[in-house]
């Protein structure tokens, strides 16, 4: 995998001094998010969907039911945009002009390609459930053959991407630096809540402890 996954069509040209091309950056906030939102293009039309994802090295998988829209629009070769965003802070400077907010991003681009190999499939299914709860593949019943069969798996290279990385108080205009007006950071953290059970849940059974402490990478 190459140290930078900087190319032209990624660039960051809007506040350049915020694009982060290395692989560090890029997969520590692929590794804390959790939500993917997928661009593509069908019959001329633009449509963005958020999905969940999972990545094996410098590969991130998408799943969904055979006859998914967006799975299947992708396996026909169109170009694909996948976004992570992070947000961390809410930026309430002086001026309106000056708002902003405190974040971590990746954009992804490429093409992707159906999974077909069984055991790439398999591997796939695991990495989607462990990057949503780590524990979690062990801890319950995994994939019939009949199950797998009726998920669709599609590959995307992370090999073209860049992040894009705001932190910070708020940068005010020096004429502006004088007014009477609050200015700072809300910072904003997703916190996982206590866990609930399910109303049919099998008596006796307990919270997994990597559920009943659940934490993503980087909280």
């Amino acid at each position: 995998m190459p140290d930078s996954l900087k190319t032209p069509r990624v660039t960051v040209r809007r506040h350049p001094e915020r694009g982060e091309y290395d692989r560090a950056t890029i997969d520590a906030i692929l590794a804390e998010g959790l939500v993917a939102h997928v661009g593509f293009a069908v019959d001329g039309h633009p449509v963005v969907i958020p999905t969940l994802y999972g990545t094996i090295g410098d590969t991130l998988y998408l799943h969904g039911a055979v006859a998914n829209r967006m799975l299947d629009t992708m396996a026909g070769g169109v170009p694909v945009c996948v976004t992570v965003t992070l947000l961390d802070g809410l930026v309430m400077a002086r001026s309106h002009y000056s708002h902003s907010a405190n974040y971590r991003s990746v954009v992804i681009l490429g093409q992707a390609r159906e999974v077909t190999d069984p055991d790439e499939k398999g591997r796939s299914f695991e990495a989607l459930v462990e990057h949503v709860a780590a524990g979690r593949w062990e801890g319950a019943r995994q994939p019939s053959d009949a199950e797998a069969r009726s998920t669709r798996v599609l590959a995307v290279p992370i090999t073209e991407a860049s992040a894009k990385v705001r932190s910070g108080p708020p940068i005010d205009a020096a004429e502006d630096l004088g007014l009477p007006v609050w200015a700072g950071v809300v910072p904003l953290k997703m916190i996982a809540l206590s866990p609930i059970d399910a109303p049919n849940l099998t008596p006796g059974v307990e919270v997994p402890g990597y559920v009943a402490g659940y934490r993503r990478p980087g909280w």
